[in-house]
């Protein structure tokens, strides 16, 4: 078993240097959820993957970051986008299968995002953990506030007002600061690294070639962040947004590799395996680089 388990992880290896050398790029695959319990062995990999494979030769300015998550903590991912700008200017994320919640506010920190017609991101309502379990914070201020509107409607059930009345309104607090966090950090994001070379009108047909101003990068960025976190429109945190609609109903640029002859076949058959992988080892957090298996 262990010559096959060897042998496994030699094909999953050669896979990864596959990848690199198509990106030219160095790689990291992300699989599970974004804690605070990450961040000290992402940063030590990321400082390992950092160091050039050849001294004296320059070190690698380029990262991909291939990501599978359901998500996880907002205050966590900013973590993870510091350590990773400090140490690389260009930084892209792959998504082969999903990176839903947290996992799409860290793809909004990469200059581009690949993704073909299978794959998914998701809305960005926070997960805020309650004392017994991890909750969506947007859908929880929804239903608070529509009880709110009721109350003020005098359409308020006796039901509804006593739950009202045992709101914790330190959580409900905790709430409206993690929503405020998720759209900060996509706002800032966006402005910053996916749009950083955004400097011309390419689609508005009344403003094409004209200057893009801050301002209008910032309202862009603030129109995405609505429509990715609008629970009316989603009405489920773990909706799953394809390409066509993250491309054509929200107007965010998406990398598609789908019918790419090059990219398409690498990134499938890698992360097929390495995820049959830990599906067989039962691992909830898994990373892997050239140097870490």
């Amino acid at each position: 078993m262990n010559l096959f388990d060897d042998a496994l992880k030699k094909l999953m290896n050669d896979k990864l240097d596959a990848l690199e050398k198509a990106f030219a790029a160095d790689v990291m695959f992300f699989f599970g959820e974004i804690q605070p319990s990450v961040v000290r062995p992402f940063r030590d990999l990321i400082e390992d993957l950092k160091k050039p494979l050849n001294p004296p030769q320059s070190p690698q300015t380029k990262l991909v970051i291939i990501l599978n998550t359901p998500g996880g903590s907002a205050e966590t991912v900013e973590k993870l986008v510091d350590i990773i700008r400090h140490h690389y200017t260009d930084v892209s994320f792959v998504v082969p299968d999903f990176a839903m919640s947290a996992g799409t506010i860290f793809c909004m920190s990469g200059d581009r995002i690949y993704m073909d017609y299978s794959s998914s991101l998701g809305p960005i309502d926070p997960q805020v953990f309650n004392g017994k379990q991890w909750v969506p914070a947007r859908g929880y201020l929804d239903k608070v506030e529509e009880m709110f509107d009721k109350s003020n409607k005098g359409t308020l059930t006796n039901a509804e007002f006593v739950m009202l009345q045992n709101q914790d309104l330190a959580m409900l607090s905790q709430y409206e600061q993690a929503k405020n966090l998720t759209v900060t950090l996509l706002k800032r994001w966006l402005v910053d690294y996916k749009w950083k070379d955004w400097t011309t009108h390419q689609t508005n047909p009344a403003k094409i070639g004209q200057p893009v101003t801050q301002a209008e990068k910032e309202a862009r960025a603030q129109e995405i962040a609505d429509a990715l976190g609008n629970n009316k429109t989603w009405h489920s945190h773990s909706r799953m947004i394809g390409i066509d609609t993250l491309r054509n109903t929200i107007r965010l640029k998406i990398e598609d590799y789908s019918s790419d002859p090059k990219l398409q076949p690498i990134i499938r058959s890698y992360n097929d395996l390495i995820t049959e992988w830990i599906g067989k080892i039962n691992s909830s957090i898994f990373v892997h680089t050239r140097l870490f298996f």
